[in-house]
């Protein structure tokens, strides 16, 4: 049953105009002291979805972002900050992605988190999508079998170092540690320090093509998934296909089940008042994510059309109202959003958390008032369980 309410937020600034009229994303650039204000409102996020009695927000690791969509590069210094300006609220790395960072220091970087914030940073990892930023930082992104490959080695390592007091390693990518003399002995293994206090560590990753290699893999390791909402989900794909992974391992896990289904929302009096304040936020949504391939359905035709200022819709490109008839999106009343998440709830029954996300580009101000709004008129129909 659904228990613990969570947003994503990607780290964008407010944006000073959204929509497709607006500003294309490959023309939006914005100056330093405009970007770094990206953690003054990360703060104003986190305190009120704290007061609020939220579980956790997750943040996301991105680089390079002058376009102003996502731009906290480091998830664990700032959860480490933000607990220390809260009292319950989690912080989730969505995600850290690891072939950006050497394993070892995302291990390490991750346990000092850990023990300062006494547990409230949650552990995530991603492959990355971004070709700017994973292949600047010298990964590979264009050959998606390599990035695959790096992915599962980082994390088999990460994991070692956090459940092993002492470990070696020798893959394609990594031999850890380099057999080197060190202090007159010869180096055989290593010990991180410090390891996590919090263990198992739990770590989450998105399901994105939920291929039987990918989630295997998550269960092997006990990462739980991350699932936007879409047909796909309505339809039990994924969440499904994750179920069945864990059977594979032997593992029984009810429909949902270490399971978090992300929605993007938003609520007003009406569906229609809704549906107004939420279209510019889904055309500069489809503006940053369309080109990379993450606006299901869109054709070659209608992302290049996406990508200029005005004319989707006569080019045929896809509406709110399009992903809100697959669950992906909602736009409704409070009460709308009761019985849409009480229906998911009957479908899912092992799934305890739910993401509602406000869109990109969507205002301090009515982040704020949408989260208050959640706070006070959806939660309480699933408190006390």
């Amino acid at each position: 049953m659904i228990s613990k309410f969570a947003t994503v937020y990607p780290g964008h600034i407010d944006l000073p105009d959204r929509g497709q009229d607006a500003t294309p994303a490959n023309e939006r650039r914005f100056s330093n002291d405009a970007l770094a204000g990206v953690f003054a409102k990360t703060e104003a996020v986190a305190q009120t979805m704290d007061r609020l009695g939220f579980h956790s927000l997750w943040l996301a690791e991105h680089h390079f972002q002058h376009e102003g969509y996502e731009v906290i590069p480091n998830l664990l210094m700032v959860a480490v900050h933000l607990a220390h300006l809260t009292k319950t609220l989690k912080i989730g790395c969505g995600f850290n992605i690891a072939p950006m960072w050497h394993p070892l220091r995302l291990a390490e970087d991750y346990a000092v988190a850990d023990i300062l914030t006494k547990g409230r940073t949650i552990f995530g990892v991603g492959r990355g999508y971004h070709t700017r930023e994973v292949e600047t930082f010298g990964a590979p992104m264009l050959n998606q079998d390599a990035n695959r490959d790096l992915f599962e080695e980082q994390v088999d390592i990460i994991f070692k170092a956090f459940n092993e007091e002492s470990f070696s390693h020798r893959g394609k990518y990594y031999t850890l540690p380099p057999e080197v003399p060190y202090r007159g002995y010869q180096l055989k293994d290593i010990t991180l320090v410090p390891r996590p206090v919090n263990r198992p560590v739990e770590c989450w990753q998105p399901v994105v093509s939920a291929s039987p290699r990918g989630l295997d893999f998550m269960i092997r390791h006990g990462i739980k998934g991350a699932v936007g909402g879409g047909a796909a989900t309505l339809q039990q794909g994924p969440i499904t296909a994750y179920r069945d992974a864990a059977a594979r391992a032997g593992k029984d896990l009810k429909l949902g089940e270490n399971l978090m289904l992300g929605i993007f929302f938003h609520l007003a009096d009406s569906r229609e008042k809704a549906v107004a304040a939420l279209r510019p936020l889904y055309e500069e949504h489809a503006k940053m994510f369309a080109p990379l391939g993450f606006l299901p359905g869109a054709t070659p035709a209608q992302v290049e059309a996406i990508s200029r200022r005005g004319g989707w819709y006569e080019a045929g490109a896809p509406k709110l109202e399009d992903y809100m008839k697959t669950g992906a999106w909602f736009a409704g009343t409070p009460e709308e959003l009761v019985a849409y998440l009480k229906d998911l709830e009957a479908r899912y029954p092992g799934m305890e958390h739910i993401n509602l996300s406000t869109p990109m580009g969507t205002p301090q101000a009515m982040m704020l008032d949408q989260f208050q709004w959640v706070a006070e008129a959806v939660m309480p129909a699933f408190k006390g369980r």
